[in-house]
């Protein structure tokens, strides 16, 4: 961590002095990394003698499209859909500090969905970039997947999952590399109308016509594409981060610093971390 700081400082070229705050991601996450980061922040404030500013990594996510080099910023408020390997959200974006979630995966999320099938397709991890760049090549209604009723702004992603799973389970041995091109764009276009049915509902709900998507997810280029006919179509305006921004980075992390840096919302060395943080 010492040689991560000692790097950062050199390209940033500031001096430690020069640290105004220490932000650091206090949950949710896998604890242990938590844990790792939470105690190099904490001595680091301490032995500066600088405030310290806990970040809840969901809502990092969704203020990462307030970075500087952001071209376009949503108008409070909007809803932020979070996608990536971990969470699936809807959340009501009242003010940098004020979120409310209204929806979320009742089960895997989407960025699992996209993984774990692409396990089942031989892919390596993460297969999310990889389906991506296999549909391209395929056609979205060669095979046809079950959407999940699923009453309200949830999501569920498992019995997709399951349910492709049984599908090529019970196909011929060369079938999945025969026909890998078409499997991705069938699955990946079934996981982008889960995710679009979902915006325009919640538009619907609470007659909000701005949404964030953010989350690694959020980098999958037919999902892009969908949400610039979603304009057209619903109305819908959406925002993405930069594709920098989408999977976690530093920046989301320094900019809900900011907010809270400038609001005063310091943090306790005492606080600990949490696996589970609702955003």
């Amino acid at each position: 961590m010492f040689l991560f700081l000692k790097k950062a400082i050199k390209e940033s070229k500031i001096k430690l002095n020069d640290i105004n705050a220490i932000a650091y991601t206090r949950g949710p996450g896998l604890l242990g990394s938590l844990l790792v980061g939470a105690s190099f922040a904490k001595s680091l404030a301490f032995s500066l003698n600088i405030p310290l500013l806990e970040i809840n990594h969901m809502q990092a996510h969704i203020l990462s499209i307030f970075i500087d080099d952001n071209p376009e910023k949503p108008k409070f408020p909007f809803i932020a859909l979070t996608i990536s390997g971990g969470h699936t959200q809807l959340v009501v974006v009242n003010s940098h500090l004020d979120f409310t979630e209204i929806g979320t995966t009742l089960d895997d999320a989407a960025g699992e969905a996209f993984d774990k099938s692409g396990k089942i397709m031989n892919l390596d991890y993460p297969a999310g970039p990889k389906i991506d760049k296999l549909a391209v090549k395929g056609d979205i209604n060669k095979f046809k997947f079950p959407k999940p009723n699923v009453r309200g702004l949830n999501f569920s992603f498992s019995g997709l999952k399951t349910n492709f799973k049984n599908f090529t389970n019970n196909q011929p041995n060369d079938f999945i590399k025969k026909n890998i091109n078409d499997l991705c764009a069938s699955l990946q276009s079934t996981i982008v109308e889960i995710l679009i049915d979902k915006i325009v509902k919640a538009r619907d709900q609470f007659q909000i016509n701005e949404f964030v998507i953010c989350g690694g997810v959020s980098a999958n280029s037919y999902l892009r594409k969908e949400l610039k006919r979603l304009m057209i179509s619903d109305n819908i305006k959406t925002y993405v981060p930069k594709i920098n921004y989408s999977t976690d980075n530093a920046a989301m992390i320094g900019i809900n610093g900011y907010f809270k840096f400038i609001k005063s919302k310091f943090s306790e060395l005492s606080e600990c971390s949490v696996s589970k943080y609702p955003v």
